[in-house]
């Protein structure tokens, strides 16, 4: 039996507060709202890689066990421009000679931690 291929790839994620997540993905990061579900937004993040966030009042304050990850060859060029925009680093960039990658670590307004790396 042939399998339907899976076609698209969406996370989704709880907010407390969807105007600052918009903003955040939508102003700083650049990604384009894919579809808004009122309560819910869905971003393109690559190809056919969406991120989504609903609004969830019981959301947790500061998730933990979560890393989005977004892969770049221009690290630093992220980050000295969502620094410039007033963004909080956890971490300026750096190799990670374990993993043979060069990241950086910053949170969204939910509280999730972003890396953003490129492989080495």
């Amino acid at each position: 039996m042939q399998r339907t291929p899976i076609e698209q790839q969406i996370t989704f994620l709880y907010t407390k507060d969807l105007a600052a997540t918009a903003d955040f993905y939508e102003r700083l990061l650049g990604l384009a709202l894919w579809r808004d579900q009122g309560d819910c937004r869905i971003y393109q993040v690559a190809g056919n890689g969406l991120l989504g966030f609903c609004l969830r009042l019981d959301a947790p304050k500061c998730p933990q066990g979560i890393i989005l990850c977004l892969v770049t060859d221009d690290v630093d060029g992220w980050y000295e421009t969502l620094k410039a925009q007033g963004v909080i680093f956890e971490k300026p960039p750096g190799l990670n000679p374990t993993y043979q990658i060069y990241h950086t670590f910053l949170r969204d307004p939910n509280g999730y931690l972003i890396e953003i790396q490129r492989f080495e």
